[in-house]
This record gives structure tokens, sequence and C-alpha cells, in this order.
């Protein structure tokens, strides 16, 4: 499938999402939106489900190189700093416009019920606590670090929730410095320095 009309079908899903719910989006109205037949659609990923799989792969790609972009834009590698930048990644603004977030909440709650968001939804969980476990290892006994890592995570995921839920949408810098705070408090309870701040000039 050519890579343009491939984008072109996954931002219909988002935008058709957006617009109307999950549940109301329609191959037929996806196709509407992207100005194709439906026919395409059921032609190269088999129905909605698989449409919306590729769409959360892609969304989840683009999170991955929004963390990894930022990792390596960094100048030390003190484990905080790498923390920050993945705090920084996960509020990145890839993530946070309306039909991505909605897509977003619409995944979330699709993945209870559906195996393959599920599979999909776990690997995102294990590679945001894989990489904060990570950096918190190199500062923290392995206990105590498993803790810090799920503790942050539970912050990012819930504040990207309350955001997306919220009438006026995600304030991702709002979010990013309340994230950035709770680490630094982290940090300070075992005795630990504050994060490196070189990553917020980073575009967000």
């Amino acid at each position: 499938m050519e890579p343009i009309r491939r984008q072109q079908l996954i931002t219909a899903t988002m935008a058709a999402i957006d617009e109307v719910g999950l549940a109301d989006a329609t191959v037929a109205r996806i196709a509407r939106h992207a100005g194709v037949s439906a026919g395409i659609i059921s032609h190269y990923f088999g129905g909605k489900d698989g449409l919306l799989e590729a769409t959360m792969r892609q969304i989840l790609n683009d999170l991955g190189e929004a963390v990894s972009r930022r990792r390596k834009a960094l100048t030390t590698d003190a484990p905080e700093a790498h923390l920050a930048a993945i705090i920084d990644g996960n509020f990145d603004r890839t993530q946070v416009s309306g039909p991505v977030a909605k897509t977003w909440l619409a995944f979330w709650a699709s993945s209870m019920h559906r195996p393959a968001l599920a599979r999909l939804q776990t690997v995102n969980d294990r590679r945001l606590y894989a990489n904060l476990s990570h950096e918190f290892r190199r500062l923290l006994p392995k206990d105590k670090a498993r803790d810090a890592a799920r503790a942050l995570a539970a912050m990012i995921d819930g504040l990207w929730l309350r955001g997306a839920l919220a009438p006026e949408g995600l304030d991702s810098d709002h979010a990013r410095h309340l994230a950035r705070d709770y680490l630094e408090q982290l940090l300070k309870a075992h005795g630990l320095g504050a994060p490196s701040s070189e990553s917020l000039s980073l575009e967000s």
C-alpha cells in the first residue's frame, strides 16, 4: 500500500473518531473523510478493526519517536535528564491534539475487549515502565526503582487522561511541569538531585 494513501486513511480514522466517536466512526464515514471508497479500507486493512489497529500502531510509533528524539538530543547521560526527557516525550504535540487524544481514549477503552488492541496497550505500558525503571535503577536499589517507575508512569498516564477528558483539552506544558515536579519530589525523597532542565528547551 502506498505510504501516502495509508497515512491518509489513518488521518481520516482519527478525524472520524474526533467527530463522532469510535462506535459511529464507520468504514463509510472514514472513507468519506479520506475521499476513497469503503472497499479500499476493506481491501488493505480487512475492515474497521484492522484500520484502528494500524492507526494505534502509528500513534505508538510517533510516541516512541518523540521520546527517542528528546533522549538523543541530551548532552548528558545523567538518568535524571533521561527521566525528564521521557516525561516530555509523552506529552509531545503529536500525542495531545484533539483527534489523537480522542483516538487514544477510544483505544484505551477498546483494548479491554479487543485482543489485538490489548496487545498494543500491553506493549505501550511495558515500554514506558521499562524505560523509567532502567533510569531509576541507575539511581536506586531495584525494588525502590521499580516502585518509582510505577509511580511516575501512573502520574504521566493520570495527567494525560485527566487532561484529555477536560473540556478545554490537554495543556501539555502544564502537564509536563506537574510530572517533572513529581519526579523532583521522588528524587528528593531519596536524597537525589533535581532533573536537568535542558530538555525543556526542546520543541513540544
